[in-house]
């Protein structure tokens, strides 16, 4: 029994065979997915990424004393002028507001009244005098036998009076120049060179008590900040001296957070401080200066005003872009520098 071979010329009749062989449009499609695959497969592990961490802040300083604070009424009364509105520039020592006594003769008041203690302070002071000629005198007649004991002790009890009632008199004329110092001061002025954010209304009319906030007062700042909040998981690994970048609100910028050599309208920053305790939703502050070895310059104050919104990210390691990848995809941190992982395999 033989084998039936088909020939070439018995396959002709087959002619669906034939129409179901591939086309050339599917060889194509096939090769540019394969290339493709490989061309990402290269990407995802031969690209470097920077890794990074960041978060929103404001822009901030170092200097308590160039934060925006309250400027504050010294004594009570009402106010009576204003030398100052919203956004005025002033300089150290320049008048604010005047704050009048609700009693306008209450410094004439006072005044007479240190002067009645003055003349009183003479008094038990001259009295002070004349009790030490009479003790010494009664000491004299006592050591000679011509006195009696009593009469010298009541003597040296005379002077002790007249000592307290000089002590007293003392603290009066204190309190009086306390009162009278006081009043002076109802002229309150700028504590340095800034700016009036805002002015709270008031006339006449308007009553104000000791420590009653007048204004709000921004001084110029000297040295800018750029305070962020990141997230615990990373926390741990900002270190100080840490690059950064950083977005200013209302700058035009182009930030590719994985290669910041190619960003565009972003500055530069070094990592100052890094918050020991994080605030109460958890996350922990960061402080950014600027870098003074960076090419571009912060912009302008009033560019980057205090209190601007910013947005930063703090460099930390570089890793393909598939490890990234894979590292946001399961909420890792990201990857321990060099000199971390030799200290934590020492410690193991």
């Amino acid at each position: 029994m033989s084998i039936f071979t088909p020939t070439a010329k018995d396959l002709v009749p087959f002619t669906a065979l034939k129409a179901i062989s591939t086309p050339r449009i599917m060889r194509t499609v096939v090769v540019i997915v394969l290339s493709g695959i490989l061309a990402l497969i290269a990407f995802l592990l031969f690209v470097p990424w920077v890794q990074t961490t960041g978060g929103q802040g404001v822009v901030t300083t170092l200097n308590p004393d160039e934060r925006q604070q309250n400027i504050n009424a010294a004594v009570s009364g009402r106010i009576e002028e204003w030398f100052v509105r919203d956004g005025s520039a002033v300089l150290k020592g320049d008048p604010i507001a005047r704050i009048a006594d609700i009693d306008p003769q209450l410094v004439q008041r006072l005044q007479a009244e240190r002067q009645q203690v003055l003349i009183q302070l003479q008094a038990v002071q001259n009295a002070l005098a004349t009790a030490q000629i009479d003790q010494r005198r009664m000491q004299e007649l006592f050591e000679a036998g011509l006195s009696a004991r009593r009469d010298y002790e009541q003597a040296q009890i005379r002077v002790q009076e007249m000592r307290g009632r000089v002590a007293e008199a003392q603290a009066n004329l204190t309190r009086a120049d306390t009162a009278l110092s006081r009043q002076s001061e109802q002229l309150i002025v700028a504590p340095r060179d800034g700016f009036i954010q805002s002015v709270n209304a008031g006339d006449a009319a308007t009553l104000v008590s000791a420590g009653d906030v007048l204004a709000s007062f921004v001084p110029e700042t000297s040295e800018r900040v750029i305070e962020i909040f990141v997230d615990g998981r990373d926390v741990g690994l900002i270190q100080q001296g840490e690059e950064a970048r950083i977005q200013f609100e209302g700058w035009p910028a182009v930030q590719f957070s994985g290669w910041p050599s190619v960003a565009i309208g972003t500055f530069e920053g070094v990592v100052t401080s890094v918050d020991q305790s994080a605030q109460a939703d958890g996350r922990f502050r960061v402080l950014i200066a600027e870098d003074p070895n960076a090419e571009f310059a912060w912009p302008e104050e009033r560019y980057a005003r205090y209190g601007a919104a910013v947005r930063a990210w703090v460099l930390l390691e570089t890793v393909p872009v598939g490890y990234e990848i894979w590292r946001q995809l399961n909420n890792f941190p990201p990857e321990l520098p060099a000199a971390a992982n030799t200290a934590q395999g020492q410690a193991t």
